[in-house]
């Protein structure tokens, strides 16, 4: 079964990981732990049964309590399923940033590194230009540098 277990907001990976040691150091059964992105404030625990796990996650830090009610296994595979961005950044793209201090503003894409999943983009609106390196997924295409449909200019 499938509990959710609720962590201090952004401290996920640090309860998770504390998790991990103190389930090498007793005998409870506790099958996995999942910390699933976009869910902050939130780990998954997937245990035999909820005593189980109530009495695992006492005395943690940065725990709160678990959810009343177990997930279904169902459930959990929306959450871990990997959605493919539908739309590639590419050098040369306009995008706008969605969270952070830049949120809300425009940036000209000037470097692509998908093996680390950031951008490097500069601001349009002004007068210095600076790159910036940002997460991709802190940005939001906004206009394409050149068509996809390969139209000609007409001569």
């Amino acid at each position: 079964m499938y509990f959710v277990v609720k962590v201090t907001s952004g401290q996920e990976m640090i309860a998770a990981s504390i998790m991990q040691n103190k389930i090498a150091s007793t005998d409870v059964p506790i099958y996995s732990i999942m910390v699933v992105e976009g869910m902050r404030g939130y780990i998954i625990l997937e245990a035999e049964d909820e005593v189980a796990c109530r009495q695992f996650i006492t005395k943690g830090k940065n725990i709160r309590g678990v959810l009343p009610k177990p997930l279904g296994e169902e459930d959990v595979r929306k959450l871990i399923e990997s959605k493919s961005q539908p739309v590639k950044i590419e050098r040369g793209d306009f995008v706008e940033l969605t969270s952070g201090p830049l949120k809300g503003y425009e940036a000209k894409v000037m470097k692509v590194d998908e093996a680390k999943g950031t951008i490097v983009v500069e601001r349009l609106d002004v007068v210095v230009p600076i790159a910036l390196t940002v997460k991709i997924s802190t940005a939001k295409l906004v206009r394409k540098v050149k068509a996809e449909g390969g139209a000609e200019k007409p001569s």
